[in-house]
């Protein structure tokens, strides 16, 4: 095989992999410092001990989860240089600012105070501890902006201009108000908050199911992490309707294949499944809804909507002969892979949360039991919701300017990318066997409330 297919592959995977971990961290970050929040602001001498157990409980999972996704994240960073030094050459002034930015102003903010963190528990302040683990959350969550500040530009570039053939910064504030940031970014920021919530709600309802003596505690997270968890799927649903609007004017091409709409129309109907033939440019068979298309990006029944097909000929005229399509068929089933998990998402934040608050969650133990084999689902969307960022946007690598065919390495073999994909791909089962093991351990062993009469 080609090196150019298999680093995309190597790219993926471990990208894939990577990006298990970062929601998990956006989320827990921030909800384990509204749980230290309470514990230093609650009144009730009963309650006190238990959130202070709560947080440390929540906290060494998020310690967990941020060592997998440190690790993962500094391989994604040698690819540019073994893969795609076509890419870092063209891109290195642009792409090194933020990136640069993001080690010195978001990982060293995370990374110290996470530490302080850990070992200042009975050392600093109640309040001063609490402010830690709110800088780490700070950290966690700037470090992904200035990362999709970089991949922004990827998707749709400003403030640059191309000398000696390389693209140069010219305005790095325009770089940084770049509008493709705030729906990426908005976007990403409310998946971590409906995975993180999913992950308090899965890890609440194994332990009430399974560990009596803490269950009245979680039952507590359960209706946090519902909430929680409901206000992060809302979040990621009202983004990515304002991001779609968003890209009818910034990445036509992306929009029109997530929707396999071939033909310019107006309205523009949306198909709910399709049999589509990329090399005719057609659907051979569809069930679509009219207009609906048209009315979620103009929130009116009418406008036009671009066909791939007439965004082809545009591309040909502006760019030269080429395939500008992307994979239109794996947008079209990634979008719809990722919007049923969505929807399935908050109807489990809701009803389990509606059974929480009214007090009924003992009656409907077998959904306890079946929620944590459900853990899977944000990973799944946040995967397929990645594959469309990315996919959407080939055969470029940055928009209109570099292609993915023109940014790899030009001296690598394919026997060399397979050697480190099989090295990558085998460390990185092992990490996850070891971080999976820890991770349950800790928590099927780590009782935090002691039933009186039960053990002592």
């Amino acid at each position: 095989m080609e090196a150019l297919l298999l680093s995309r592959w190597q790219f993926a995977i471990t990208t894939v992999y990577h990006f298990l971990f970062v929601p998990i961290t956006l989320g827990l970050s921030i909800f384990t410092a509204l749980l230290e929040t309470c514990y230093v602001r609650t009144q009730h001498p009963e309650w006190k001990p238990v959130c202070k157990k709560l947080t440390k409980f929540f906290g060494t999972i998020f310690l967990i989860n941020f060592a997998m996704g440190v690790v993962t994240g500094i391989v994604q960073e040698f690819h540019f240089g073994m893969n795609w030094s076509e890419y870092s050459r063209f891109m290195g002034d642009i792409f090194g600012a933020p990136l640069a930015l993001e080690a010195l102003t978001a990982f060293f903010l995370e990374s110290t105070f996470l530490g302080i963190w850990m070992f200042g528990w009975d050392k600093l302040s109640e309040k001063a501890h609490c402010a830690c683990i709110w800088l780490v959350a700070i950290g966690s969550n700037l470090s992904a902006f200035w990362i999709l500040v970089a991949n922004s530009f990827m998707q749709h570039p400003v403030g640059y201009a191309v000398n000696n053939g390389r693209a140069e910064m010219t305005d790095f504030f325009a770089l940084v108000t770049n509008p493709y940031v705030v729906g990426e970014y908005t976007h990403a920021l409310c998946a971590g908050l409906a995975t993180g919530g999913f992950v308090v709600l899965a890890v609440s309802a194994w332990k009430i199911a399974h560990d009596y003596d803490s269950k009245e505690a979680f039952k507590q997270t359960l209706k946090a992490g519902a909430v929680y968890m409901l206000v992060g799927t809302l979040g990621v649903m009202g983004t990515g309707h304002l991001h779609a609007q968003y890209l009818r004017e910034a990445n036509p091409m992306k929009l029109s294949s997530m929707e396999a709409l071939w033909e310019t129309e107006n309205p523009a109907p949306f198909a709910i499944m399709a049999d589509i033939n990329q090399e005719q440019g057609k659907n051979d068979f569809e069930i679509a809804v009219p207009a609906l298309f048209s009315f979620m990006l103009y929130n009116a029944p009418e406008g036009e909507v671009k066909g791939i097909n007439d965004l082809q000929k545009e591309a040909v005229a502006k760019y030269g002969a080429g395939d500008y399509r992307p994979d239109v068929t794996g947008l079209f089933w990634s979008f719809r892979i990722m919007v049923g998990v969505g929807g399935l998402m908050a109807f489990i934040a809701g009803a389990m949360g509606f059974l929480a608050w009214t007090g009924r969650l003992d009656n409907f133990s077998c959904a306890l039991k079946l929620l944590p084999w459900l853990l899977p689902l944000p990973f799944i969307a946040n995967s397929v919701g990645w594959f469309i960022a990315e996919g959407g946007r080939q055969p470029w690598i940055v928009v209109g300017l570099q292609k993915t065919a023109d940014a790899v390495s030009p001296n690598i073999t394919g026997g060399e990318v397979w050697l480190t994909m099989i090295g990558f791909t085998v460390i990185y089962l092992l990490l996850a066997m070891a971080a999976l093991y820890a991770a349950f351990r800790f928590i099927n062993r780590t009782k935090v409330l002691q039933t009186e009469g039960r053990n002592g």
